[in-house]
């Protein structure tokens, strides 16, 4: 069955590439980000018929809420939210973090989310819908020092509070759990990572699940290197 997918950070990276699968699976798109020429230019490729393009700053909450509200007048309703815009840092630990890119991430990575779900909730319980979010691997131990790390603990505990919440009028809630991922959001390319396809696979594995399934927590890890007893070494 056809559904209505709303993606935030939709213009690139993994947010396109899952927009992709989408239609292609035969659902229709709402694609939210900054950038607008690029959601034009996939609504060009995908067809009028199958996305909508809305200008949105993740952010603002009159942003997202316009743009959920938009995208219900649109397609008369939401069955699906991916909550997918993120940000990371470029320097290591705390001390050696810049606060302005701490309150980016924080602003990002986790009001922003929770901006993404308070204006999706009320039509995600009307369709007793799906709300998907994106943890890390970082949210799974100990990052060094990391703030990046501990936005993406905040979600995971999040999306278990979120799960309660939709879960009482019939909805679900995932997070996924990807591992590193060659996408824009590194500033050099990583061969040894996943490929944005992995994770629109997983994304597209959790959405289409029958009603009756749940999946909380999703992780999608590259395969590592060394065996895992020896890590460390």
């Amino acid at each position: 069955m056809s559904k209505v997918i709303f993606i935030t950070g939709a213009s690139s990276g993994i947010g396109e590439i899952c927009a992709r699968h989408a239609v292609q699976a035969g659902h229709r798109v709402a694609l939210a980000a900054r950038s607008k020429d690029k959601l034009d230019a996939l609504v060009d490729e995908f067809g009028a018929d199958n996305a909508i393009a809305l200008e949105c700053d993740v952010t603002s909450a009159a942003q997202q809420e316009a743009a959920i509200a938009a995208t219900v007048d649109h397609f008369g309703k939401i069955d699906v939210v991916f909550a997918n815009a993120g940000i990371g840092a470029s320097a290591r630990g705390t001390e050696a973090g810049d606060p302005e890119s701490f309150r980016q991430m924080i602003d990002i990575n986790c009001l922003g989310v929770t901006y993404t779900a308070k204006y999706a909730l009320p039509h995600l319980k009307a369709s007793q819908g799906h709300l998907v979010l994106v943890g890390s691997l970082a949210a799974q131990g100990t990052v060094w020092g990391s703030v990046y790390s501990a936005t993406k603990w905040f979600i995971r505990g999040y999306a278990d509070n979120l799960g309660a919440e939709l879960g009482d009028a019939g909805g679900r809630v995932t997070c996924l759990h990807p591992g590193m991922t060659d996408t824009p959001f590194f500033d050099s390319e990583k061969p040894d990572a996943l490929r944005p396809e992995d994770i629109a696979k997983a994304f597209m594995y959790v959405v289409e699940q029958p009603d009756y399934v749940l999946i909380p927590h999703l992780p999608i890890y590259p395969r590592p290197k060394k065996p895992f007893a020896d890590q460390h070494h």
